[in-house]
This record gives C-alpha cells, structure tokens and sequence, in this order.
C-alpha cells in the first residue's frame, strides 16, 4: 500500500542571473538570441590558451539571495573545474563550485538549504532540425545560480510552493527572471521512497532517483507524482530502485531512464587554476551593510504586512504579491482609503482585484491601470463609503475611467449612476408603489415575507436603479409596518 511509503525529496534549481556580460567573458549574457552562435568568444569557446575573468556582479547577486533568506554567506570561496563531456560544453569541463561555495544554510518557505554556489551554463543543443544535431553557444557561460535543498520535503505540494517561491524572492531581488519557459529556471527533483519509519534517519532513506527536463512548476508536481507511483510499485513487487538520472515526457506525463547516475568523484573536482580564490571582506561591495542595502521588501514579509496591517483575504494577497503592479497600486491607494475608515480598504482591494484585474485582461494586459489614477480611484472608493454608488454603478464608473480616465463624481452624474440617498424622494416613490398594491400589503402582514423583495424590486425598478438598496429596504419596512 501506498500510505507503508513515505517520499523524500531534494531540490537542485537553477537561475540564470540578469547580468550584462556572460560569467568569465565580456560576451553579451542574451541566452535568448534567435541569431545562433553570435554572442561568443574565444573564451567562452573554450580556446585553447584563453583566461576566464570572474563576473563580480554575478558574485553579488548570488550573496544577496543568500543574505536575504539568512543564510551564511562565505568569506572565503573558489571556482572548481567539473569535468564531463557532452557537446554543449564547449571546454570538456563546466567551471562551477564544489567544496567551497558562496552560500551555505538558511532557509525558505519552512524548507532548509544546503548552499547555493555559482557557476556557468551550457550552450543549448536541438534535436530536431532535419535530422541533425544542433548547438547554439550563445546561452554557453552564462551566469547561473544552483540552489539545492537539504531532502526535507515529502510531497509535489510542497516542492512546488517552495520553487515558487525562490522564483518570487529571485525575481523581487531583481536577480533573475526566473522564467521557466525561457529556461532561466530549470527544476531538478531528487526523489527516494522507503518504508515510513517516524523518525526517519538520512541512512533509512531510499535510493536516490532524479528527474531533470522540467520546464514547468506542474510538470514539477505531475513528476514527483509519478516517480512516487512508481518507485512504491517496483518495491511492492520486490524489485530495486536504480540510482539514476531520468527524464520528464511532457506529452506521455511520464519519466524515463537517460543515463546512470553520476557521484561526485566522478566528475573529478579540482580547483579551477585559471581563477583566483575569493575573500569575500576584501571586496567593500560584497560587504553586509552594502548587501542589505539592495534588499527590497521580501514576498514573505509583504505576504505578513498586508494579512496583518490591511486584513485582506488570502487570495487578494497572493494577488498582490504574484503580480507586483498590482501591488504597487494597491500600496499606492491605501492611505487614501483607509482615511474612510478601515473596513472600506477590503472594498477597495475587491474593486481591485476583479474589476480593474478584469478590465486589464480584456485589453490584452495583465494588469493595467488604463486612465485610472491612484487620486481618481480613491475618490471613487469615497464615493462607495457615502453610498452615492451602487456595485452596478461603480462598476460601470470604472469602467469609463479605465477606458477614458476623468473624475468618477462626474462620470458617474453624466451616466446617471449617483444612488438616490434622499428619504423624502424615496417615502413618495414607495408611498405610490405601497397604494397600487393593497393585496401584497396584506400578504406580507399576513406572514408572507417574501413579499418584501417585491416591493424592493419595484422601488428600484421606478428609480432606474438609482435608489440606494439599503436605505429603500428601510422605507419599504418603514410603510409596511
């Protein structure tokens, strides 16, 4: 049975860093480029005779995530040549970190990190192309973080919220794009099964399988899924679990063997010779105050500042923080709103959220203020606080400036939308409607409470839809008792 086994997974991801020039070259770093094969050098090509430089600003980024999530950062620190062959590796060997990387500990989202170290990408090879082979080196020494977890997750659930959640600190630090359908952020899964034993020790876990060629946080989700699945069914029929690298199928939502799996002695790590050992101090750039000087406002402390500060919904906070344009607005209206008391900002958010989010995607944008200004939205908000506006109205008064722009009070009086609040312009429209229905009087006294919906429905028919609803409810009772 399934529930006899228990999962353990480690994460290695990787992250394309946003820098100008590529790790030990002044190639252009444009991973991207339809041209192939134009944004490289002799050094990048691995020419013979050729000297690496390190990219300082790739040394940065990488201490900054690691001062960001309280990990140690390294004083010391050096490069290491790890040494394989395949056609996108221009060298026969990848310059990456091995024994001393720049980052150890720390974690995130409740998962706790081994290192995140540095080094340079491969080129990118095709498969396709009328039967032949293809490589483009333009993508071949591009800065890129490793990240890789201590193996303390146990579900797809969780794997995936921690990988999006180092896709958010990457791209709020402005490290990385993290784009994984670029490939700027490749997700490796480490995956044992064994028998659940509570506690569990490392020497009681599985043997180790890992699953590469994800490109997506579901097929992140479908693979784990599926190795899980398959590892219990090979133990359960008395079979052993081979220590191997697999791939992911996108298309048959499977995994399959590729080759078996390396161990650290056979990539025959050893100090790059080309590169000088860093000390992290000697480098005032590098330095804690310098560092933290960079650090913006985390997703996970604004995820804690808008649940505490606003008591917005969880979802509207997600929101915020998976598109940070919305964000930005909402932190850009909210002392306006909140001058309306505090219960109008869960208001306001609403209007965001949907409305405004609505309105965006139907003009092709993932979020767009249109003519919409933080003043003119705030004014609107006033408006629903008075309840000069209906939700239709507000609706449609958005609606307008987010197509035309303008102040909402005018608007809303040019369309007719400003909600009737006058009691006496109300007790004569009621006291007509109440007179040309005596028998609905007497169903209601007589215990038919339905009947007030009726007489709210005509209230607010022989206003146009003006009336405020409250306001027209308390009339209405007010006549009818």
């Amino acid at each position: 049975m399934k529930s006899d086994y228990k999962m353990t997974i480690g994460l290695e991801i990787h992250a394309e860093l946003k820098t100008k020039s590529k790790m030990f070259c002044g190639c252009t770093n444009s991973p991207e480029e339809k041209e192939p094969n134009i944004h490289t050098c002799p050094i990048c090509m691995g020419h013979p005779g050729t000297l690496p430089v390190i990219n300082k600003e790739a040394v940065r980024k990488v201490l900054l995530v690691g001062t960001a999530i309280g990990a140690k950062v390294a004083n010391f620190t050096e490069f290491d040549r790890k040494n394989y062959f395949y056609p996108d590796i221009p060298k026969g060997y990848q310059i990456s970190q091995y024994k001393y990387p720049l980052v150890e500990g720390g974690t995130l989202a409740g998962v706790k990190l081994t290192r995140i170290h540095l080094e340079e990408d491969t080129a990118r090879s095709t498969h396709d192309t009328l039967g032949m082979s293809l490589v483009d080196f333009n993508r071949a020494g591009v800065p890129l973080m490793e990240l890789v977890t201590e193996p303390v997750i146990h579900s797809s659930l969780e794997a995936t919220t921690f990988a999006k959640e180092l896709q958010l600190l990457l791209q709020y630090l402005d490290v990385s794009d993290a784009n994984m359908e670029k490939g700027e952020m490749r997700v490796e899964v480490n995956i044992s099964v064994s028998k659940s034993q509570i506690p569990m020790t490392t020497a009681q876990l599985g043997t180790k399988v890992e699953v590469k060629n994800i490109n997506s946080f579901r097929a992140a989700g479908k693979a784990i899924d599926f190795e899980f699945e398959r590892q219990v069914a090979l133990l359960e029929k008395g079979e052993s679990v081979v220590q191997e690298t697999r791939g992911w199928d996108e298309n048959k939502e499977v995994t399959f063997s590729q080759r078996a799996k390396e161990s650290a002695h056979d990539y025959r790590y050893f100090p790059e010779p080309d590169l000088p050992k860093l000390i992290i101090s000697e480098v005032p750039d590098f330095s804690p105050e310098e560092l933290s000087k960079s650090l913006v406002e985390l997703p996970s402390q604004k995820r804690e500042r808008l649940s505490k500060d606003f008591g917005l919904k969880s979802e509207d906070v997600e929101t915020y923080i998976n598109n940070r344009e919305a964000g930005k607005f909402f932190d850009s209206i909210v002392s306006g709103v909140t001058t309306f008391g505090g219960e109008v900002v869960q208001t306001a958010s609403n209007y965001i959220t949907s409305d405004i989010m609505g309105l965006s995607k139907s003009a092709g944008s993932e979020f767009s203020l249109g003519g919409i200004t933080p003043t003119n939205f705030v004014v609107l908000v006033g408006m629903i606080k008075k309840g000069d506006l209906s939700s239709r109205g507000v609706k449609d008064t958005l609606a307008v400036m987010f197509k035309d722009g303008g102040d909402p009070e005018t608007i809303a009086k040019d369309k007719d939308l400003i909600q009737k609040n006058d009691p006496e312009e109300l007790r004569k429209v009621i006291k007509e409607i109440i007179s040309k229905n005596p028998d609905s009087v007497t169903d209601y006294k007589n215990g038919k409470e339905s009947i007030l919906q009726f007489f709210i429905g005509q209230g607010m028919k022989a206003t146009k839809g003006s009336a405020n609803p409250e306001m027209l409810k308390n009339i209405i009772l007010e006549f009818l008792k």
